[in-house]
């Protein structure tokens, strides 16, 4: 049903409603700048309320049900349309269909993709007359065999209802005598391959049935009405929600996950697959998980559960699970997320404490450091100067830049000393043997 439009988008241009089993053109009267308006694949049967669409050019009605052909009448408002498709439409089958259609509307110049010559609107309009009759009488047989189909629509209808009921009632019946059977007899080892097997025998069945009922619902000839294009998108439906229902109640028999062996032994699980890294933290006697959780997860989809032994954190339901070194003090324990990573840190204190001797501080050490402490306190109160040790610099003197050389004479030629060379004395026990060759 087309709803709202008229109200929330008056200035539309171009409207496209094809394929949504549309039964009546209604609510588009108030669309004064539509142009373009495609409403083909629906179950249209009469052409009515776009006296409103002042700037209507374009109407595309393919593959609808129009079987008043006279009521394209209500087009001769819409001046400015230009072109109208019909194709598929149980009234192009008339006689004198498309003469009719020339005849009744001047301003077209497009029919079907057709262009709309001047000698065929001249020879329409001559023999619009007889051609108007012909249509009348064609419409009225098209009505009674309408009242026909929609009877025999319903009859098919109620049938369907009828053989689905029982088939309901059978099934539950089927169920409860089951159930009947399963309070009986308490389940046994012995049994339980049994039910397996007669579970799996009828999910067979239950497939063979529906492969069974598709294959005669598409070869079953049907005719070509509103009433069987309903019928078919509601049959698609039924078979898709079905289809929804068994994948979601696959996912919801998913066994669960161990966590804990029948001896009670825990084990390590890791079902999202997560990172992780479990820290031993001696100084502080406490043991501290890092887990890289996802880094835009809400924590709300996050559950931590510290026991003694073991942590368990859920990210959205999928359990991680780790075994302790240590005992761990639960109560103690604390959760936190990381602002940058968003990893989740937990701090678990170790149940076992550790004494730690103090060590002694000396009297002497005390003294100095009260002597440091007044230091400070009486250097804020002065203003700072930087302190240099006079030892550890000196100023240059320039008088010694140059230095001075010994002079050998008087007046102003200098001469230069002498070089005095010193003969070293030989030792007596030397012996300069030529053999030998010269050290180096």
């Amino acid at each position: 049903k087309l709803e709202h439009l008229d109200k929330w988008c008056r200035d539309l241009k171009i409207l496209y409603l094809q394929n949504n089993l549309i039964p009546k053109i209604e609510n588009v009267g108030k669309l004064k700048k539509l142009e373009y308006l495609n409403v083909a694949l629906n179950n249209i049967e009469r052409i009515e309320n776009l006296e409103g669409c002042e700037e209507l050019k374009k109407l595309d009605l393919t593959a609808n049900f129009i079987g008043e052909l006279s009521s394209i009448a209500s087009l001769k408002c819409n001046i400015h349309l230009k072109e109208l498709f019909l194709v598929g439409n149980p009234c192009t089958e008339f006689e004198g269909y498309r003469q009719f259609v020339v005849a009744t509307l001047h301003q077209l110049k497009y029919l079907d993709s057709k262009e709309i010559e001047r000698s065929e609107r001249i020879k329409a309009l001559q023999n619009y007359p007889e051609v108007k009759w012909k249509i009348r009488e064609q419409e009225q047989a098209y009505l009674l065999k309408r009242v026909r189909e929609k009877e025999e629509a319903q009859r098919r209808m109620q049938e369907r209802k009828d053989k689905k009921k029982k088939q309901m009632d059978s099934k539950f019946g089927f169920d409860r005598g089951t159930a009947g059977n399963c309070f009986l007899s308490p389940d046994s080892p012995q049994e339980k391959p049994n039910q397996a097997e007669g579970a799996g025998e009828q999910e067979t069945c239950r497939t063979a049935e529906n492969y069974e009922e598709d294959r005669r619902f598409w070869e079953e000839p049907t005719p070509y009405t509103p009433e069987s294009r309903l019928e078919t998108h509601r049959y698609i439906e039924e078979k898709r929600r079905a289809k929804d229902n068994i994948r979601e109640a696959k996912k919801r028999e998913k066994p669960p996950w161990t966590l804990m062996t029948a001896e009670g032994k825990v084990l390590n699980v890791n079902v999202p697959k997560l990172h992780f890294s479990l820290k031993d933290d001696e100084e502080n006697n406490q043991i501290i998980l890092d887990l890289a959780v996802y880094r835009h997860l809400d924590t709300s989809l996050l559950d931590v559960d510290v026991q003694p032994t073991y942590i368990r954190v859920l990210v959205k339901g999928k359990p991680f699970q780790l075994v302790l070194p240590e005992e761990v003090k639960p109560d103690s324990s604390s959760a936190k997320r990381s602002q940058t990573t968003g990893h989740l840190v937990v701090t678990m204190p170790k149940a076992k404490e550790i004494i730690l001797a103090k060590q002694k501080v000396s009297a002497s050490i005390k003294h100095s450091d009260c002597n440091t402490q007044q230091k400070t306190t009486r250097r804020s109160g002065q203003v700072e100067k930087l302190e240099v040790d006079p030892s550890k610099y000196s100023f240059p003197d320039v008088t010694k830049i140059i230095q001075e050389k010994e002079r050998t004479g008087q007046g102003p030629i200098k001469l230069q000393p002498q070089k005095v060379t010193e003969v070293k004395k030989s030792s007596v026990d030397f012996e300069n043997n030529e053999d030998v060759p010269p050290l180096i």
